[in-house]
């Protein structure tokens, strides 16, 4: 038997979220602020509620994925007294501390939490590719995980509700970092007329693979501290040759903005004593406190 389900928001990824659960067979009620958006919904058989309390009380299963935190609220608070016995899942993108406030006043109003942070773009929902993160109430996440499934492979990460949005904006960050460098590399590169899909395809993608090997030895460093002499590649060397990147930036006439907090770090680390050891050891000083 498939749960029935809620969605509130058709965002395109609310939209996305729909159209899977739609897929999956289960019986799906949206709603939107702006009423009639997505309307090839309604050749697959959605029901549109007119407002969010029948929305709500249409489905055991509360799906939400609005625009930010305070839509949320916004959209919720009204019917506080309508989430009794429900479970909601808030899809919408937030930061842990949005995310146990949630969860703290979704309890008080008598319902079962569960947190996501969606690791896909509204193309891969419903598709093999990407994943969910969940946090929150593990019962919640035992009931549901089956239904959920119909939106991506879905993976629990803690009763703690914020978990899904650290793990989702520090993915995210590794995301924007690697693109920062890339958009840097294709901007460098451009100056002397190297095509990009050359550079790319030949270079930059087989270079960054396989750099992503050294990533599972930099998180045992962090977790289980390091062996001495284990630096294949010490801070101390890194740093005096970082500026080149520098100075050949400038050379070329392109603005080295995204690569001096990489410069000012790594020169931090030399200075208070880390020369010898590998990046990892740069990773503390990021943390106040």
């Amino acid at each position: 038997m498939t749960n029935s389900v809620t969605v509130l928001g058709l965002g395109a990824m609310g939209t996305a979220l729909a159209r899977a659960f739609l897929a999956a067979g289960h019986p799906t009620t949206v709603w939107n602020r702006t009423p009639g958006r997505s309307p090839e919904l309604d050749e697959l058989g959605v029901r549109r509620a007119t407002t969010v309390g029948d929305a709500v009380t249409s489905s055991r299963l509360v799906v939400v994925c609005l625009l930010d935190d305070d839509s949320v609220r916004t959209t919720l608070e009204p019917i506080a007294s309508e989430l009794a016995g429900r479970t909601l899942v808030n899809l919408t993108n937030g930061t842990p501390l949005q995310a146990r406030r949630t969860a703290d006043w979704a309890a008080q109003q008598g319902a079962e939490y569960l947190d996501g942070g969606i690791m896909a773009v509204p193309a891969m929902i419903g598709g093999p590719d990407g994943f969910v993160l969940y946090s929150g109430s593990p019962v919640a996440f035992e009931r549901y995980e089956g239904d959920l499934a119909a939106l991506a492979r879905p993976q629990y990460v803690g009763g703690d509700a914020g978990l899904a949005a650290l793990n989702d904006l520090a993915l995210l960050s590794a995301m924007y970092g690697m693109f920062a460098g890339a958009v840097h590399a294709l901007a460098l590169t451009s100056t002397e007329k190297i095509p990009p899909t050359k550079f790319t395809n030949e270079l930059l993608v087989p270079w960054l693979t396989a750099m992503l090997c050294s990533l599972p030895a930099m998180a045992d460093e962090l977790e289980n501290g390091a062996e001495p002499g284990s630096a294949g590649s010490n801070l101390a060397m890194q740093a005096a040759g970082f500026g080149n990147l520098i100075d050949a930036s400038t050379d070329q006439g392109v603005d080295p903005a995204l690569l001096l907090p990489v410069r000012a770090l790594l020169d931090r680390a030399v200075a208070e004593g880390h020369g010898d050891r590998d990046i990892a050891a740069a990773i503390p000083l990021l943390r106040k406190g």
